[in-house]
């Protein structure tokens, strides 16, 4: 009986094994697939402030669902900008329409601040970010020094480096091409302090410079703003969005005074 008892003792525990095993591994299976299935399901969250960025003072600039804290420049009554699922939307147009295009500012101004967003943009589309932008010029670019955002590879002209993505635009070229693959989404950080200006463009600084310096002010008097004598002046102004006919799409849009 002792012999035939440890073969019974032995496979009945060896069974027992096996199915804890097996139900280890199938708890194991369904717990991955389904973890699984919650990254790829759950919804970004999108044009919201965690309680650490509300405390160092990070102000949503858009909330997502509609265009409050925004208006047309100089009250132009422009139709292509909407809050569109979640982001600031920009339809662009096939052709130049010029009574239906119109460039979008922020209510309140700004002086020394960090800015962050991101934005995607349409195959061969060009647009931009402006700041300091005052309005008593026709168009947001002749105050505002512009952060560049174009399509680098398929823009269908030549474009010189002080055109391409990140650059302060017709002033300084970017450091390098740090643009994401038209229809991926980017992100993009300013900091204007006291003249000092950065530009990033995906974790990459792209651009420092510092305004009203002699070197700059050579710049401005030899390059295209040589004839805009209000460019760049201005010590406190707008955020802008410039409707350059292109389709974009902006979200997580973000400012906190320095």
């Amino acid at each position: 009986m002792k012999k035939m008892m440890l073969p019974v003792f032995a496979a009945t525990a060896l069974g027992l094994a096996s199915c804890g095993n097996a139900g280890s591994e199938g708890e194991k299976k369904d717990s991955v697939t389904a973890g699984s299935e919650n990254i790829a399901t759950a919804p970004e969250v999108m044009n919201v402030l965690t309680e650490a960025e509300t405390a160092a003072g990070w102000k949503l600039l858009f909330n997502g669902s509609d265009l409050n804290g925004w208006r047309m420049y100089k009250g132009k009554d422009g139709k292509t900008w909407s809050a569109l699922e979640g982001t600031l939307h920009c339809t662009g147009s096939a052709t130049d329409k010029s009574d239906m295009r119109g460039d979008l500012i922020t209510n309140d101004q700004y002086e020394n601040f960090e800015l962050v967003a991101d934005w995607k943009l349409a195959p061969q589309g060009n647009s931009g970010i402006l700041y300091l932008v005052t309005e008593e010029f026709e168009a947001p670019y002749m105050s505002g020094p512009e952060y560049q955002i174009i399509d680098d590879n398929n823009f269908p002209e030549k474009l010189e480096d002080w055109q391409k993505s990140g650059a302060n635009y017709a002033m300084n070229p970017p450091a390098k091409l740090a643009a994401k693959p038209i229809g991926e989404w980017n992100h993009t950080r300013i900091v204007v302090n006291k003249g000092k200006v950065e530009h990033w463009l995906n974790g990459e600084k792209v651009v420092e410079t510092e305004m009203w310096t002699p070197a700059w002010e050579k710049a401005k008097a030899t390059g295209k703003w040589k004839t805009y004598k209000g460019y760049g002046t201005a010590k406190k102004g707008h955020i802008c969005l410039q409707d350059h006919g292109s389709e974009i799409w902006f979200k997580n849009m973000k400012i906190r005074p320095l």
